[in-house]
């Protein structure tokens, strides 16, 4: 992690949860890190706690369901943070609704954030890094639902996350056609415990089943912290080593969701 020391890394969902983890080992690693979330006061309150550590965390407000405060965001970075060397896509949201009769708003919201604001925020970050000649790391917060099916209530919050295995590839295979020397990671767990599930269910206008509720205290769920630690095990491979993929699942876990 060395080589790192120093440089700029954006994460997406900063805020809480995943996010949030990812951006405070990092500081930890002696990372300058820019956050981006809505809620900017909880990435600030984590800023503040962290000071006094190796690196340092700015807090950014953007949407990224919205286009135009991507790009302000990342403007701000350019003019008061540095060239991008790190990317982290970890904003990510769920919506419980159904295909048969499901809500469209829901939909294009998971579709927002999970797939069109990954592809607008890479963007932005490949640009910046090929302007300044930096062999950069872009990482895809994924899901294990991205790789085999779920549960039929969460089913296009699934097909997002396929999404993010395609164009994980996809991107791998672009990168490598142009010769650049950038690398692109997918990371996808199985259950970790957040709040996501919370704020999934009261977007969705359901309460959290007491399936999900127990599942989550079985002990048998990955943390944030596991997270965290995957996220610097994949930045600190050597230059020619790239984890293109890594699959995390809780030791006597399963392997999808609790049917709820």
């Amino acid at each position: 992690m060395d080589r790192w020391i120093g440089k700029v890394a954006v994460i997406t969902g900063a805020s809480s949860g995943i996010g949030a983890g990812i951006a405070e080992k990092l500081v930890k690693e002696g990372l300058i890190v820019v956050g981006i979330a809505r809620r900017k006061e909880r990435i600030e309150e984590l800023a503040n706690k962290l000071k006094g550590e190796k690196g340092k965390l700015y807090a950014v407000k953007a949407d990224v369901r919205k286009e135009e405060e991507i790009l302000e965001a990342f403007k701000w970075i350019k003019e008061n943070a540095g060239p991008v060397h790190i990317l982290v896509n970890s904003a990510g949201i769920f919506r419980i609704t159904s295909l048969g009769d499901g809500n469209t708003q829901m939909w294009k919201d998971v579709l927002d954030v999970n797939v069109l604001a990954l592809c607008i925020t890479s963007r932005e970050a490949i640009r910046d890094m090929k302007a300044n000649n930096v062999d950069g790391h872009i990482i895809h917060i994924n899901s294990i639902g991205g790789h085999r099916p779920g549960v039929p209530t969460a089913n296009l919050s699934g097909a997002s996350k396929y999404c993010v295995t395609a164009l994980t590839e996809t991107l791998r295979q672009e990168l490598n056609a142009a010769g650049s020397k950038i690398k692109v990671s997918s990371v996808s767990p199985g259950f970790v415990k957040t709040e996501i599930f919370d704020a999934t269910f009261r977007a969705s206008n359901f309460p959290v089943p007491e399936a999900i509720k127990n599942y989550l205290d079985s002990g048998k769920v990955l943390n944030v912290e596991d997270m965290a630690d995957a996220v610097v095990y994949v930045l600190g491979t050597p230059p020619h080593v790239q984890v293109h993929e890594l699959t995390i699942l809780p030791l006597g876990g399963g392997t999808v969701s609790p049917d709820y």
